[in-house]
């Protein structure tokens, strides 16, 4: 069965789409991981960033700890999700029919091919674990429809609805979607809600 790499953003947190998602993840017959945005909590990195002028590398080690700030958020929602910090945690969880949410610390920071900057956000991280696990699919959930089959991936960047390193962190073999608030799947099966992408080009999936 296709394992699919689902980012949930942060910008969901405090909106009524977010239980919604996360019964719809938990009811998934297909093997899943889940990545945490940064949400809230990177935005107060952001702010702290501004004031004491610290460095784009400690932000940056910072942010991916806001990323499992709302990881276990998402933690204390499900008991089917399980802590994964290494790709055999992630294994083990999918193993025992769990849904791994990754809290990505112990993988990301210190790695000098991961670049320390904003330009690097969980839309980048989640695309550098679908290549690190082998994924078939990455599903990017936002708190936004602004975006339809006709854009193209530099629009959606220029536009802030995915970070600029995505294409360069996604691996070329890998499915890649965006899903909004009203993409919520009402049926639990194999096939990933919103639209389907392309680097360059959007074609429509189903939901």
């Amino acid at each position: 069965m296709t394992l699919a790499v689902v980012k949930l953003g942060g910008s969901s947190i405090f909106q009524p789409e977010l239980a919604q998602w996360v019964d719809a993840l938990a009811a998934s017959d297909q093997p899943l991981v889940i990545v945490p945005g940064g949400g809230p909590f990177a935005d107060q990195v952001r702010c702290a960033q501004k004031q004491l002028g610290f460095s784009d590398r400690a932000a940056h080690d910072m942010a991916v700890l806001a990323m499992e700030q709302f990881g276990y958020v998402l933690l204390d929602m499900c008991t089917r999700f399980s802590p994964a910090r290494t790709a055999k945690e992630i294994s083990r969880a999918l193993d025992c029919g769990q849904i791994p949410v990754w809290l990505p610390s112990s993988m990301v920071i210190g790695r000098p091919d991961i670049p320390a900057s904003w330009d690097v956000t969980s839309d980048s991280l989640a695309a550098w674990l679908a290549g690190q696990l082998g994924a078939d699919a990455l599903l990017l959930v936002k708190q936004t429809h602004d975006f339809s089959h006709d854009d193209c991936f530099p629009d959606l960047a220029e536009r802030g609805i995915v970070d600029p390193m995505l294409a360069s962190m996604l691996p070329g073999d890998i499915n890649l979607y965006v899903a909004g608030p009203k993409d919520v799947p009402e049926t639990h099966g194999h096939t990933l809600p919103g639209v389907r992408i392309g680097i360059h080009a959007f074609a429509e999936q189903s939901g």
